[in-house]
């Protein structure tokens, strides 16, 4: 940090959103850089992670997996960060780490929301493919999808931040798979350069019919991120003893009323009775301790060896963050999203 770098900016919840997040839901403030206390680090903060879930955190009540956001209270979020000043015995001023210092340029911490990086040529995938939407992935597919060499795997967003780790670690285990993306370029990425056998434009109409063309042996594994109309598409293909995996629905986040329609839950909830299809849900904070280790060790390994890509979707400025989350909840990134806070 410069002596002369005395001012924090910082983005906090001005609103809670009625529907898609709008920018005055959002409120940027200037306020002064803390001083760490005994204990304490100040981190200046070089990448932030925009994030799905971050949506539902800005709602009035919050999932019970994590709290609310409230009022006025910076928005929160995974950070990769310089520590800038230590008074703590286990870090030292230039440390790299991942934090969580949320929307802001500055933040203190304990340190035990940190993890040492050591120095990497490109910081921000411990956001991505090396941090937690990679870890998703790994988690989701492989201990509760258990694809098996010939199965057939559909995962929703295939070049996002999960879809497209998704994506190429089940081709690595002898999966044929079929992606799901919004836009012709973001289709032919995930065939052309992540190696998908087959990727589908959910813009374009006749999605069902199309995924069952794409799958006509049924589908083993549906990775679920999405809901809506996804969701509805791949439901009936699901093979007996398939497997969804379940981190995110992002199609709905913004949602304040049931989806227009019939009800679509009595022929949801026949199918997985009547197919014996297994739907698990997990939250990927609860899997750290036992599998992170793992998943850096392989996943190091598989993107060192130029067997699983990951692109970035890289936004230049904190000012521009809810601009870009709101873009996220279209769509409209493409790859991992991180906001480029300050120059290392």
């Amino acid at each position: 940090m410069s002596p002369t770098a005395t001012v924090n900016r910082r983005i906090v919840l001005a609103a809670h959103p009625q529907g898609a997040p709008k920018p005055e839901d959002f409120r940027l403030e200037h306020v002064e850089v803390p001083v760490p206390a005994e204990g304490q680090v100040l981190l200046r903060t070089l990448h932030l992670s925009l994030d799905p879930y971050m949506r539902n955190l800005m709602d009035e009540v919050g999932p019970s997996y994590m709290p609310a956001v409230p009022l006025g209270r910076t928005m929160v979020g995974a950070t990769v960060n310089r520590v800038v000043a230590s008074r703590h015995p286990q870090f030292r001023a230039g440390d790299l780490v991942l934090g969580n210092a949320g929307w802001q340029d500055y933040a203190l911490s304990d340190g035990s929301d940190l993890r040492p990086l050591g120095e990497m040529a490109q910081p921000s995938l411990a956001l991505g493919g090396l941090g937690m939407p990679g870890f998703t992935a790994y988690v989701g597919l492989l201990d509760i999808g258990q694809p098996k060499p010939g199965e057939t795997v559909v995962v929703a967003a295939a070049t996002g931040a999960v879809g497209a780790a998704v994506g190429q670690i089940a081709k690595l285990k002898g999966a044929r798979v079929v992606g799901i993306a919004g836009g012709a370029d973001k289709c032919r990425y995930a065939v052309e350069e992540l190696g998908l056998d087959a990727c589908l434009d959910h813009r374009e109409p006749a999605l069902a019919e199309r995924l069952a063309a794409a799958c006509p042996d049924g589908i083993d594994v549906y990775f679920e991120n999405v809901g809506g109309a996804v969701f509805d598409a791949v439901l009936p293909r699901l093979n007996d003893h398939a497997r969804v995996p379940v981190c995110g629905v992002i199609a709905h986040y913004n949602d304040k009323t049931l989806p227009p329609g019939p009800n679509r839950l009595p022929l949801a909830m026949s199918i997985v009775l009547q197919r014996r299809v297994r739907v698990q849900g997990f939250i990927i904070l609860d899997h750290y301790a036992e599998r992170f280790d793992a998943f850096r060790r392989d996943m190091g390994e598989w993107i060192a060896s130029g067997r699983v890509k990951l692109r970035e979707d890289v936004v230049a400025g904190l000012e521009n963050a809810p601009a870009a989350f709101t873009g996220l909840l279209e769509g409209r990134n493409f790859g991992k999203l991180v906001v480029q806070v300050a120059q290392d």
